[in-house]
């Protein structure tokens, strides 16, 4: 395997390499990051190969002032991606990472044709169709509302003053970069979409997952599970196997 360059290592997080296998690129939820994705990394581990991004502003990133918009966050994104159409990637973000990982496939179709394989949504509607919000206009106390909502932090950490004062700030961060998000017109891929929510999700039901149909002239499904926001934490197994049945190696052309 090449070495890695410096721009892959600060944004690229590889929990396990598998050289030649399948791979598939996760974007974490507002305020996550790449560990998030570990238990991908154990369940798919050794037939796909699990890459996590890393924004700044979290876990080693602590320390890097957070991203500043969409835009320049997907160019970075995208540069730091090992993007080649002989083991194209496949793409899955939660929530705010739906719409990060809409923004690098575009990239990727640009700028690499063939390089994307897939592109799994989950958590939240199309960029084009998400609801107007102004949360990171908000107090804290309403945003730490808003977390509550999700059920995906528990009480216990959202009433602790450290973690207001130390994840708070890259919460609302990233709260705008999402609520300030503008898809270009007519934003489209052409590889195939696979969009998941929970039942009871309160930052997107069930019909407006479908949205996520109109940015794709590829084919298009969805999966709906019991849960919230997070359902994802109840369902993993399930989760994880329905989107790894569209990972497969790249089968080697027959010998003459």
């Amino acid at each position: 395997m090449a070495a890695e360059s410096g721009s892959s290592r600060r944004w690229i997080r590889r929990h396990q390499a598998h050289p030649g296998a399948p791979r598939l690129v996760c974007f974490p939820h507002a305020g996550g990051g790449a560990s998030t994705y570990r238990n991908w990394a154990m369940r798919l581990s050794p037939s796909v190969e699990v890459l996590a991004v890393q924004y700044p502003g979290r876990e080693d990133r602590y320390e890097e002032p957070p991203a500043e918009d969409m835009q320049s966050l997907a160019d970075e994104i995208f540069a730091a991606l090992p993007v080649a159409a002989d083991r194209p990637l496949t793409l899955f973000g939660h929530s705010m990472g739906s719409a990060v990982a809409f923004e690098v496939a575009l990239r990727i179709e640009r700028m690499c044709p063939g390089g994307l394989a897939r592109l799994c949504v989950s958590g939240r509607p199309a960029p084009h169709a998400a609801r107007p919000s102004g949360l990171h206009l908000l107090p804290d106390a309403a945003l730490l509302e808003d977390l509550r909502s999700l059920a995906g932090t528990s009480d216990t950490i959202l009433d602790s003053r450290d973690f207001q004062a130390l994840f708070l700030p890259a919460i609302r961060s990233d709260y705008r970069l999402i609520e300030t998000h503008r898809p270009g017109p007519g934003a489209r891929i052409t590889a195939p979409v696979s969009a998941f929510c929970g039942t009871d999700d309160p930052h997107v039901r069930p019909e407006e997952v479908l949205s996520w149909r109109d940015v794709t002239t590829g084919g298009f499904e969805t999966r709906v599970f019991t849960g919230g926001h997070f359902y994802l934490h109840d369902h993993l197994p399930e989760l994880v196997a329905e989107v790894a049945r569209h990972l497969r190696p790249k089968e080697a052309p027959a010998s003459g």
